[in-house]
């Protein structure tokens, strides 16, 4: 996997010879991120209420907009079929949201690609911690976090509809 620069607001990740643009989201991007959540929450059988589980989404520009942040999505057929955000917080650390990547496509490194593109925006933001919180359950994502150099430095139970218990997870930049 390579990344080669397409311009400011495009990055493209080739995957196994397929490129995949990679590109700075906006709130026009939303309802489709929605909708990718929508349907893996549906893979495992959760609950799935925006309003609730996405309250950063639905305030786009307060979270993943300069300053505050960036967000990026994959493309595929001029569909988004992968996402992430990336949020600051104080003291030179970031959390990561959001990685989500359509069932068909999983396994081929876009999530990779987009979580490099996060530790990438941030080494660029002289950010040099990221952090994330992941579902218990997500068992594939915990993998690719832990071969990204991410460790579990922590655990928290949600009062939420799918009582969701989440891994903290936590790397250098």
């Amino acid at each position: 996997m390579h990344f080669g620069l397409a311009g400011q607001r495009r990055i493209t990740a080739v995957v196994n010879n397929q490129s995949f643009p990679i590109e700075l989201g906006s709130t026009t991007d939303v309802p489709a991120v929605i909708g990718l959540i929508g349907r893996v929450f549906g893979e495992y059988r959760f609950v799935f209420e925006p309003a609730e589980e996405v309250p950063d989404l639905l305030a786009f520009e307060r979270h993943y907009v300069a300053p505050y942040g960036a967000f990026f999505v994959i493309r595929s057929g001029g569909d988004i079929v992968g996402s992430v955000g990336v949020e600051r917080l104080e003291g030179g650390m970031a959390e990561l949201h959001r990685l989500y990547v359509e069932a068909a496509l999983r396994g081929r490194g876009l999530g990779r690609a987009l979580v490099e593109v996060v530790l990438a925006w941030c080494r660029a933001e002289g950010i040099g911690h990221l952090l994330l919180w992941s579902d218990t359950r997500f068992d594939r994502a915990h993998l690719l976090y832990e071969r990204l150099g991410f460790q579990r430095t922590g655990e928290r139970a949600l009062p939420d509809l799918n009582q969701s218990r989440e891994y903290r997870y936590e790397r250098q930049v």
